[in-house]
């Protein structure tokens, strides 16, 4: 593996040199279980659960496809990267990103500067079966959904991997049992 987390195999639970911070930024592909798994990590860990694709439906009071229908794929990650810089700000969040989100170099700063972060890591067959019935995954919108899936994954994972702190697999593995594991590996290392 490249970046921070070099020498870190999946599940390992051996610490790494980072300050401790009370944040846990969820970065991953879509269809990889960001926002089940951080929900269910946020309750278990007594912090505040985000996610910043609705916080940006929030604040807009649209939804997400409704944002790439009018302003693109450009408005959308200009939205993205605002709402990101916000949210890193906090303390005591556990926030799921969009998979995008790591597209940015700013986003990729903050989420590294300001908490631990998390790639939840699955193959494009898992997310292809998580993903396909979804109306709410815009950029699945397309002839070939697997083919998108593809090409996304390609451009995207060397950047996941830039700024993780920790890696999970998460195909075949139920929300709750992923959130059990990054919690007991938070503690370990005083995340928590």
């Amino acid at each position: 593996m490249s970046g921070k987390n070099q020498g870190l195999k999946n599940y390992s639970l051996t610490p790494i040199l980072k300050p401790i911070n009370d944040n846990v930024f969820l970065i991953g592909p879509m269809g990889s279980g960001k926002t089940a798994v951080g929900m269910r990590l946020a309750r278990l860990t007594n912090r505040e659960f985000l996610d910043s694709d609705a916080e940006i439906e929030r604040s807009t009071g649209v939804d997400v496809g409704f944002i790439f229908e009018k302003e693109g794929e450009s408005g959308f990650r200009r939205r993205e990267r605002l709402m990101i810089s916000e949210l890193t700000s906090r303390q005591g969040i556990v926030l799921a990103t969009g998979g995008g989100a790591v597209l940015d170099p700013g986003n990729r700063n903050g989420l590294s500067a300001n908490g631990y972060v998390v790639y939840l890591a699955a193959t494009v067959d898992s997310q292809f079966e998580r993903a396909r019935r979804s109306r709410t995954r815009p950029l699945l919108e397309t002839d070939d959904p697997r083919a998108r899936l593809d090409a996304l994954m390609l451009e995207r994972e060397p950047l996941y991997r830039q700024i993780a702190d920790h890696e999970i697999v998460t195909d075949s593995q139920h929300p709750d049992a992923v959130a059990r594991l990054l919690q007991r590996h938070l503690a370990q290392i005083g995340e928590q």
